[in-house]
């Protein structure tokens, strides 16, 4: 039997569980990604082999809140399926009043020829959407 090679999660601690899940549930669906598990303290979005877990921080470690800015986590990419998908979500983020980063940059703030949307989710964990080349 062949063993499965790459990313196989990423668990994210999230002060809110319930505004994660409202802000997760419809972009995950966009890009590719399926429930996978729920339970009262988490859930997750699978799309093949890898999936991304969102679990509630307990209250006794609330106190401190994230800044991708600190050591860890920087932000997550996700592939978008062209750059009408990309420019798509951006009408639909901004619809749902998100703020984007680098936004006088659109869509080559990464760079030229980097088709890309960046924002921040509700725990101003940077996400950035790219393109296929």
């Amino acid at each position: 039997m062949r063993t499965p090679q790459g990313l196989h999660h990423v668990e994210i601690n999230v002060h809110d569980l319930a505004r994660t899940k409202s802000f997760y549930s419809w972009l995950m669906a966009e890009l590719g990604y399926k429930p996978f598990q729920e339970w009262d303290k988490g859930i997750s979005y699978k799309n093949g082999s890898t999936y991304l877990v969102f679990t509630q921080t307990e209250a006794k470690y609330k106190e401190y809140s994230f800044h991708r800015k600190h050591t860890g986590l920087n932000h997550l990419a996700f592939w978008a399926k062209s750059r009408a998908h990309v420019d798509y979500l951006r009408v639909q983020l901004k619809e749902n009043k998100v703020s984007f980063l680098y936004d006088t940059n659109y869509p080559f703030a990464g760079g030229d020829g980097h088709y890309a949307l960046f924002f921040e989710d509700p725990d101003r964990i940077k996400i950035e959407i790219v393109a296929p080349r």
